[in-house]
């Protein structure tokens, strides 16, 4: 405290926040990185399953849409910062490949397992009570790798300096 400033020790230019916890953190980066690939993952099985289209080219699609919204979910926040186009990818591609990886893998392992789930068409609760729980397990298992991955400054960590608050 300096005894020539009256307003030396008091803060009060703007309040404190309470630092996030590791787990909080990796938390929302999970729920973050699952909502786009959800999008991704459900439009893909849904436009596949109403073509008729093959498991092959389902899970192909879904795929693809998945990590189309997975980055776009990044990015798009990035642009409004008024970042160029081509840091923003770099930093969503940095950011989100492991994480949108890892929940494909199991979200389609699930989906390709569960008894019936490819099978079934969109008016039946196998399909959806299968989508959904693999997304729910797919984001269950890519916690632990988006929490390891923010502890080392990578994976979501790269991206969420430069949101917008």
């Amino acid at each position: 405290m300096n005894p020539d400033d009256p307003h030396s020790g008091h803060d009060h230019a703007r309040p404190r926040s309470k630092p996030q916890s590791l787990g909080a953190v990796a938390f929302r980066a999970t729920v973050h990185c699952l909502s786009g690939c959800a999008v991704g993952e459900v439009l893909g099985m849904v436009i596949g399953t109403a073509m008729g289209l093959s498991n092959a080219a389902t899970i192909a699609l879904a795929v693809a849409l998945s990590f189309l919204f997975g980055y776009a979910f990044t990015i798009v926040p990035l642009l409004r910062t008024g970042m160029p186009l081509r840091n923003a990818a770099r930093l969503a591609f940095g950011a989100d490949t492991i994480s949108i990886t890892i929940m494909e893998v199991v979200d389609n392992g699930v989906m390709f397992v569960w008894p019936g789930a490819m099978e079934a068409d969109l008016g039946h609760a196998t399909f959806w009570i299968a989508l959904a729980a693999s997304l729910v397990i797919a984001g269950v298992v890519a916690y632990p790798a988006n929490r390891w991955l923010i502890s080392r400054g990578r994976g979501h960590a790269l991206a969420h300096g430069h949101h917008a608050h």
